[in-house]
């Protein structure tokens, strides 16, 4: 069996690991757009799309 020590440091290993995984997490969710911001450009489905201005 593991010392106190040893195990209050894997504890708060653990701890800073799961929290930066817990927060790229919910950065993730915000910064995937829907599939209708990406594709919003493209004009509705089954419709010609739309033109683009001339440079």
């Amino acid at each position: 069996m593991a010392s106190n020590s040893r195990q209050t440091w894997k504890r708060r290993q653990r701890h800073h690991s799961n929290a930066g995984h817990k927060r790229k997490a919910k950065e993730s969710v915000s910064s995937t757009k829907s599939e209708a911001d990406l594709f919003a450009g493209m004009g509705a489905p089954g419709q010609p799309a739309p033109k683009t201005a001339a440079k």
